[in-house]
């Protein structure tokens, strides 16, 4: 088989378990080099400089070095895969890896231990495999389409909370819309008795809603790379997603949705994003 051809072939015909496997070993060795980097980050103290890609949108070194051990390993396991990464970008076609080598890295570069290596496959429109690893604690999150979801190794689910007064949510933030709309979810949420944080990693926030340790997440826009692996992780511990792909998630970024069950259609009317059928 051709690269051209492999790239065509339908996901039925891929190695998926080899894939997986692959993904939990590459999200490691990824990790390893981003706990380094936190190590020396934290050691150099407050006053060290931080890298500005644009208004509160940080890059450190580390981000550039697991990207690019990412991308390379990638290239010689799977050379006919796609790539795109929140640093390097890449391609939207075939069958993709879909990379951010550092979600959160505001937290990162203060030396607050909320940051995750976050890494989907996609094939056909669907987000087969997906990965969220957070090296300073050492949980990995993991889920396959139609197998579950793990952190650890240990099945999870969302959880069963249905009543807002009850509930703990999280709620991004996006430049890419007028705070005022922003602020107009928050309210509405608020109002309906919520508990509503914002933790800076849209990727952790989406990996705590399928464990359970938060009841849902929501964004206005976020990239592809930021919560395609949480977006499979919630579907597959048993929550209700918005149908993220869809509606050309993956090469225009979009709203994203993610709760337990209970309060899933409350969040989808509180934010305008609509649940996946």
């Amino acid at each position: 088989m051709t690269p051209s051809s492999a790239l065509l072939a339908p996901a039925a015909a891929l190695d998926l378990d080899a894939r997986a496997a692959f993904c939990v070993a590459l999200a490691r060795s990824a990790g390893e080099i981003a706990r380094e980097g936190f190590a020396a980050r934290a050691a150099a103290g407050p006053d060290a400089g931080i890298g500005m890609k644009g208004p509160q949108d940080f890059l450190t070194e580390t981000d550039t070095a697991v990207e690019r051990h990412i991308k390379a390993r990638l290239a010689e396991s799977f050379p006919a895969d796609g790539f795109l990464g929140e640093e390097t970008g890449g391609t939207v076609e075939g069958h993709v890896w879909v990379v951010d080598p550092i979600d959160g890295t505001a937290n990162f570069a203060r030396a607050i231990p909320h940051f995750c290596i976050s890494i989907a496959f996609v094939a056909d429109g669907e987000i087969e495999i997906g990965a969220i690893y957070n090296p300073a604690l050492d949980e990995l999150h993991f889920a396959r389409r139609d197998h579950g979801a793990t952190l650890n190794d240990r099945p999870i689910r969302v959880s069963r909370t249905s009543a807002y007064t009850a509930a703990c949510v999280e709620l991004g933030w996006s430049n890419r819309l007028p705070n005022a709309t922003y602020l107009a979810v928050l309210s509405d949420l608020l109002e309906r008795g919520a508990n509503v944080r914002r933790a800076a990693s849209g990727a952790l926030g989406l990996a705590y809603v399928a464990d359970g340790r938060s009841d849902g997440y929501a964004e206005l826009h976020m990239n592809p790379w930021d919560c395609l692996a949480g977006l499979l992780l919630v579907r597959e511990a048993g929550g209700r997603v918005g149908p993220f792909l869809a509606l050309d998630g993956l090469a225009k970024g979009g709203g994203v949705l993610a709760a337990a069950p209970g309060i899933a259609s409350g969040m989808s009317a509180a934010t305008g994003i609509p649940l996946e059928p």
